[in-house]
């Protein structure tokens, strides 16, 4: 049985669907035994060709937009590129942290051990991502040198888009991403996959905010949990059903 996407969005022009954790966007030659990638299903779907526009990590679920003809791949690539499209992730990460706050710390360019063997190191770029708290908890386990776990739930609204941006400013606040194998806490992942049998990176592309360029309507998409995400709520007692909500992201 093939596996059926969940479309959140659909006109003449545009398609987004809830990209499920472990998935990569397209096929890529560093991964050359993987079969399956959301353009290529989502294609296969609507029987309809998709043409990609930005991307998620492969442990990143969320909202992810297709255009459905090149010039609006272009259009809509421009406004990514020019921060025209507000994102909203989720995320849970390690430690205790709330209020609101802002990330304002430059990226070195991450270059791949293969396909960039032979370039040159590159100047750290800019790179900003404002958060906001909430809702935290204190687990009665143990998690590396700890007697207890305790666990944040963030909203994160990122105002550039550099590679890994949200993994790697959190890891830099000291309070990284749950289940973040790159970045994260070895010991506290660990701790959280034993406890909760919940195992994926906790980061979820939660909705995206645009105008359209054909209608300009004000568009808005949101994407739901998956069992993990919603598993883990159960366990922590964290209950936010305003959070998807439209028109009140917080």
């Amino acid at each position: 049985m093939s596996l059926v996407l969940d479309v959140l969005y659909r006109d003449d022009e545009l398609i987004a669907m809830n990209k499920p954790a472990g998935m990569l966007v397209h096929r890529s030659w560093l991964d050359k035994n993987e079969t399956v990638f959301a353009m290529q299903t989502l294609r296969d779907q609507i029987g309809q060709h998709v043409f990609p526009i930005h991307r998620l990590d492969r442990p990143t679920s969320g909202v992810l937009l297709f255009a459905l003809n090149s010039d609006m791949a272009r259009i809509m690539s421009e406004q990514f590129a020019l921060h025209q499209i507000r994102k909203v992730y989720l995320a849970v990460v390690r430690g205790y942290l709330s209020g609101d706050g802002r990330i304002d710390y430059p990226l070195k360019v991450k270059l791949d051990k293969i396909a960039d063997k032979f370039s040159a190191p590159k100047a750290a770029q800019e790179a900003i991502t404002d958060y906001k708290g909430v809702a935290q908890v204190e687990m009665p386990y143990p998690a590396g040198k700890f007697n207890t776990a305790r666990y944040s739930l963030l909203q994160l609204f990122p105002q550039t888009g550099r590679k890994h941006q949200l993994r790697r400013h959190l890891k830099h606040l000291h309070h990284p991403i749950m289940g973040d194998t790159n970045y994260g806490d070895l010991h506290q992942n660990r701790a959280l996959s034993l406890h909760t049998q919940c195992d994926r990176l906790f980061l979820h592309a939660q909705s995206l905010y645009f105008t359209h360029p054909k209608t300009l309507q004000k568009i808005e998409i949101n994407a739901p949990l998956d069992q993990q995400w919603q598993s883990l709520f159960q366990q922590f007692n964290w209950y936010f059903p305003h959070l998807f909500e439209k028109e009140n992201i917080l």
